[in-house]
């Protein structure tokens, strides 16, 4: 893995992009292994620092954020088999950091956020971080009503017959709240583990990999009784939605949680400074191997309950609460060779084979090498780059411990190197197509020129299309893809829409190939023709332009609303029209290099083209709905701020004008529906009188949202 700093070469940054892409493969892999499968393909460690590099590389170059990054997403959809049920409250998971010092960096965080100086006192409950299954308990006055699990964070799986089975978990209880919803753990103790295991194979059944892995899947049973007999146990360690507070603190409302009966982790501590927070981290880390059940950290949120509320969430995680996780484990193995793929944006990225090598039971097989001066561990400047390793084939490498997925190559031993080895000679050209694959000079990943006539391009650009998050065409799996594509039946995203019409009948039918039939054919054509009907901002996301992954699409589709608008806007803004230009950059995190690769795809004939065919085949492009929130006045509002505010500050401004269901733009243009101007606000404020927008000061601010609150 790389350097766990979050400081990264400025001038490496278009460096990040390739190796972006690939942690978005590996981390949608996990997902779907960990949160749908329960058996997972990396471990935990292995898999926050991937998924923590990832927000690192965005928070860093924002401007730069990944196509497919995971990381405004929670878990995955709920697997099949059980009720879906909506959470009240989403389900968020948490940060991570892997260091006290990140701990430290943390703290700094919310106190800018409030305001605050370092002197000032801030207290942080501390508890043992359960390596577990989340779950949702829903009490409606004082009766169990539901269960839920997790699941993307939005919609988990109903799974109260079940929980109803865990002795730990109260059908009744006294003096609650008249609607509280409980947040804890589900997990398997250690020696129930063992046993598990041991009756499953006596019985010839399935074995699990760890208590986690034993403990969802045990939830998860069809029939109950077999729940029950799993013995698993609940921790509970928050709330979501709530009648009324249960206490001042985290730790209060944890005190009243255990007096009505439901259990809480006894080894949590209060800290009231860093050295307390330091302490308490390294006191458990050192009780790990003794508790009776499996933790991978320890989770710090800030004490009091008003500060909580005050912080707020972004997309995925609350900001008043950080998981200080437990270093990994890695292994040495050899690097038999490297080899480039060709991914569809047509960056050439190098991948190590490796000799095989079991850490804790996976198997490590390939690497992500990222990029030539990676591997050369110089730049083109000649001087060494951060985190390079002159790597070279043979050599005698540390990797990560991971599954069936890519990890990354931590170490390299020179002192095992081979007499007579060289460096790796990074191909000018791409080796799907022969394109020439230059390397612009504040690029540090080469890119074949082919584009869209490429196979390898046209290839991964199919498979991003169907992908879950994109089209979600279920049955269209990259092999089939790959497939289709050698037959030549597909090239362009629309291609998929006239399967039906190429090999639904006739002698070269689909059915009459190896391993169809009749009714498998007609399952596939059938679930294309189902998405024909798509969101806006799947369809934004699902068109694989660079830089556009799913936050972006999602900013887009809800400033834009219709497809139309979204069109028409981009067609001006390659025609140069200055009103379209401004628009688009005033969208809220679309800066200059989106704005460039969208306007760069919209003036490419041959993708605009591309883009055309596909929506003539599509039925409906769904509008975005404008979030609405009742009582709110600024509820789907666009709002830009500006100035200095003295109240609070801007990151606070923004997240409780979010709240409110308000869009929080970066500049003024004709959508702008309200501007509030602290002082020294500069030209902001003079264009929003220029183009007759309403601006308000911070006392008027603070009175509108008071009225909302």
């Amino acid at each position: 893995m790389v350097d766990e700093s979050t400081e990264i070469n400025a001038a490496a940054s278009d460096d990040t992009l390739s190796e972006m892409r690939d942690l978005y493969s590996i981390i949608r892999q996990a997902n779907e292994a960990y949160y749908q499968n329960d058996e997972p393909v990396l471990v935990d460690a292995e898999y926050d620092k991937k998924k923590e590099r990832l927000r690192q590389l965005e928070r860093r170059y924002p401007n730069l954020k990944a196509v497919d990054s995971p990381t405004g997403k929670v878990g995955a959809p709920p697997a099949e088999g059980f009720k879906k049920a909506r959470h009240e409250v989403p389900m968020l998971s948490l940060d991570n950091a892997f260091s006290v010092e990140e701990v430290l960096e943390f703290d700094a965080k919310v106190r800018r956020f409030l305001g605050w100086d370092i002197g000032t006192p801030l207290e942080y409950d501390a508890e043992p971080k359960i390596d577990g299954l989340s779950l949702s308990l829903t009490y409606v006055d004082g009766l169990l009503r539901r269960a839920t699990t997790r699941g993307d964070g939005t919609t988990g799986e109903d799974v109260t017959r079940n929980a109803q089975t865990i002795p730990e978990i109260p059908e009744r209880i006294e003096g609650a709240p008249s609607f509280m919803e409980v947040r804890g753990e589900i997990y398997m103790g250690r020696e129930e583990f063992k046993s598990l295991n041991e009756r499953q194979e006596a019985a010839s059944g399935k074995t699990y990999m760890n208590p986690r892995n034993a403990a969802a899947g045990s939830l998860r049973q069809i029939d109950p009784e077999i729940t029950r007999n799993r013995k698993l146990q609940f921790f509970a360690h928050g709330f979501g939605k709530i009648s009324e507070p249960l206490g001042a603190t985290h730790a209060q409302a944890m005190t009243r949680l255990s007096e009505m009966g439901l259990p809480t982790n006894p080894i949590t501590k209060t800290c009231s400074n860093f050295n307390e927070m330091k302490e308490y981290f390294e006191g458990i880390e050192q009780q790990r191997s003794r508790l009776a059940y499996d933790i991978d950290g320890v989770v710090f949120k800030v004490s009091r309950i008003s500060l909580q509320t005050r912080l707020g969430s972004s997309s995925t995680a609350p900001r008043w609460a950080v998981s200080a996780k437990f270093p990994g484990e890695t292994a040495w193995t050899t690097l038999r060779r490297i080899e480039i793929q060709v991914g569809r944006t047509g960056a050439l990225s190098p991948v190590a084979r490796l000799d095989p090598v079991t850490v804790g039971g996976v198997v490590v097989s390939n690497a992500t090498l990222h990029n030539e001066d990676y591997i050369a561990g110089v730049g083109s400047d000649g001087q060494p780059i951060r985190d390079g390793k002159d790597l070279r084939e043979g050599d005698w490498v540390k990797v990560y411990r991971a599954g069936d997925v890519i990890p990354k190559v931590a170490d390299v031993d020179c002192s095992r190197r081979k007499g007579g080895s060289t460096r790796f000679e990074f191909p000018k050209a791409c080796p799907a197509c022969g394109s020439a694959a230059p390397r612009e000079e504040t690029d540090a990943v080469r890119r074949c020129g082919g584009d869209i006539a490429c196979p390898a391009q046209q290839v991964e650009r199919l498979k991003h299309f169907v992908s879950r998050n994109a089209f979600n065409v279920e049955g269209l799996g990259d092999r089939l893809i790959e497939q289709f594509h050698s037959e030549g039946l597909l090239r362009q995203p629309a291609d998929i829409f006239k399967l039906r019409k190429r090999i639904g009948s006739g002698e070269n039918s689909l059915q009459e190939w190896h391993g169809w039939g009749a009714k498998s054919a007609s399952k596939l054509f059938d679930e294309i023709d189902s998405r024909r009907s798509i969101s806006l901002n799947r369809l934004i996301f699902a068109l694989g332009i660079r830089h556009v992954g799913e936050g972006v699409a999602d900013r887009l589709a809800l400033h834009f609303g219709t497809w139309s608008a979204f069109d028409e806007t981009l067609t001006s803004a390659c025609e140069r029209n200055e009103n379209a230009l401004s628009e688009l950059v005033s969208v809220e995190g679309i800066g200059e290099t989106i704005a460039k690769s969208l306007i760069g795809a919209f003036s490419d004939p041959n993708i605009k083209k591309a883009m055309d065919g596909l929506v003539n085949e599509l039925k409906d492009i769904q509008d975005v709905e404008r979030a609405q929130i009742s009582d709110s006045p600024i509820s789907g509002i666009t709002i830009v701020f500006t100035g200095t505010l003295a109240a609070m500050t801007r990151a606070e401004a923004k997240a409780r004008a979010e709240a409110l269901g308000a869009r929080i733009s970066g500049s003024v243009s004709a959508r702008t529906g309200l501007v509030v101007a602290g002082q020294g606000s500069g030209s902001k404020g003079k264009k929003a009188q220029e183009l007759g927008v309403r601006v308000i000061d911070e006392a008027e601010w603070l009175d509108l949202v008071g009225k909302a609150g």
